[in-house]
């Protein structure tokens, strides 16, 4: 059976928002939020799949994609709000929410702000904003490079320009278990998104974000995510899996908690490794009925 995704664009929240839909519109609702340096375009292994089962949607987040790239509004709180809107529109009053990366942080940011549209929630290779804050040490700055790096005004976006193969390139080998996990089109889909004007700035844009994200992860560290949850991630990525131990990282935020970490993938394992991803996250969200 072929599944067929769509595109759509709608304004929500003050942005235009494109998302990718798939599935049963009358099926329970997933939502994919995806991370850096990626677009919804890194779903295209698990839509399909969760699509035989579910209402699947993947929007570019904020700065991403598709998606506006506005001057303002990539602290979490904020994006977060992007997808209440999104479901607004959509009339959908409860989601099982997948966030990876970035999004997983934007996902984060929604279970604690807004968790009664929240059935149950995944975040895959992530570790929480607050935390990385908390531990930064030269060791994890080898590895984090990039976080202080983006936040420089302009100079991102000056030194890419012309070179985002180049770019996307460094990030995805370093990245992935196997260097050359993201090739051929997919790599060449990725380098046209970042071709496309504002859209490094807009990248940029989320990383700036980071003092003000902090500042919201602290006023409510306290209080656990209830909802079930479940952490996922590479097992062999440098700066999360090697780095961290995330079954304790993620007891620290969540209280129902379920962990998995993937063999031989690296910070985007839902591309180095879809089917070991796609069989955890139907798994997770076997029983999740809308």
């Amino acid at each position: 059976m072929t599944i067929e995704i769509k595109h759509h664009t709608v304004q929500a929240n003050g942005i235009r928002q494109h998302y990718l839909e798939a599935g049963d519109t009358t099926g329970a609702p997933v939502v994919l939020l995806h991370g850096f340096p990626e677009t919804s375009f890194a779903w295209r292994f698990q839509m399909p799949e969760l699509a035989k089962h579910y209402r699947v949607i993947a929007p570019d987040l904020r700065g991403y994609g598709e998606t506006d790239k506005p001057a303002a509004g990539y602290d979490k709180r904020t994006m977060a709000r992007d997808l209440v809107e999104l479901l607004r529109v959509l009339d959908i009053p409860k989601i099982a929410l997948v966030g990876h990366d970035r999004g997983a942080r934007v996902a984060t940011r929604f279970a604690k702000d807004h968790p009664e549209l929240l059935d149950r929630l995944v975040v895959m290779d992530n570790v929480p904003t607050r935390i990385v804050a908390r531990e930064f040490s030269p060791q994890l700055a080898n590895s984090y490079w990039f976080f202080i790096f983006n936040q420089v005004p302009d100079l991102p976006e000056a030194l890419i320009a012309g070179r985002e193969d180049l770019w996307l390139r460094h990030l995805f080998s370093d990245w992935c278990y196997n260097p050359l996990a993201i090739s051929g089109a997919a790599f060449d889909t990725y380098v046209e998104a970042y071709r496309r004007p504002g859209a490094v700035r807009g990248a940029m844009s989320d990383y700036r974000a980071i003092a003000e994200d902090v500042a919201q992860d602290k006023v409510d560290a306290d209080i656990k995510i209830s909802c079930p949850t479940l952490s996922l991630w590479g097992a062999d990525f440098h700066a999360v899996g090697k780095m961290f131990d995330m079954a304790a990282v993620w007891a620290e935020m969540a209280s129902n908690l379920r962990t998995v970490a993937i063999p031989q993938a690296g910070h985007l394992p839902q591309e180095e490794q879809p089917e070991l991803v796609n069989a955890a996250l139907l798994d997770f969200l076997a029983g999740w009925k809308g």
